[in-house]
């Protein structure tokens, strides 16, 4: 007796006979070029709530300057400085990039957000073979959470006027 297996329950193997049998190639995976300007720094955008952030990269000491003013005096709590310096730790390049961002919009928690977000596609942009750890770490992504609207009717978005019996 012999087995007949169908497609879909072959093996890698069968599949990929399968495949060059009926003329399909493969294409590997296209290599990502790393993307600098004249100065040697990579550009992107991050964004947060409403914050939008435009961050350069160029490798140096690891100092950070946002608007103009070092990370320290800018962002005043530990806390936003730690998710800014994340993507460093994560891709272990601590204190190897130079960071220039100028932010916009929303408040101090948004803004550092969107400044995370890019400096992590920044470097992406300069050293491509950091896409995967950064990736896998959700840095990539921007979170899509906005402040809801106000309704009318409502005191805010959902509570309601305070209730009075007379």
């Amino acid at each position: 007796m012999s087995e007949t297996r169908t497609p879909s329950t072959g093996t890698l193997a069968d599949l990929k006979d399968l495949a060059t049998s009926a003329g399909v190639v493969s294409t590997p995976a296209v290599a990502r070029e790393p993307k600098r300007d004249a100065q040697g720094r990579s550009y992107a955008t991050g964004r947060r709530k409403d914050a939008v952030a435009r961050v350069w990269v160029k490798p140096g000491k690891g100092d950070i300057t946002v608007n103009g003013r070092p990370v320290g005096t800018y962002f005043a709590r530990p806390v936003l400085r730690m998710l800014i310096t994340q993507p460093f730790l994560v891709a272990d390049r601590y204190n190897q990039f130079d960071v220039y961002c100028t932010v916009t919009g929303g408040g101090l928690s948004g803004q550092a957000g969107a400044v995370r977000h890019g400096i992590s596609r920044a470097l992406t942009n300069f050293e491509p073979g950091l896409r995967g750890i950064l990736k896998v770490a959700g840095f990539l992504t921007r979170d899509p959470r906005v402040v809801e609207r106000k309704k009318y009717g409502k005191a805010k978005a959902r509570r309601s006027f305070q209730f009075s019996k007379r």
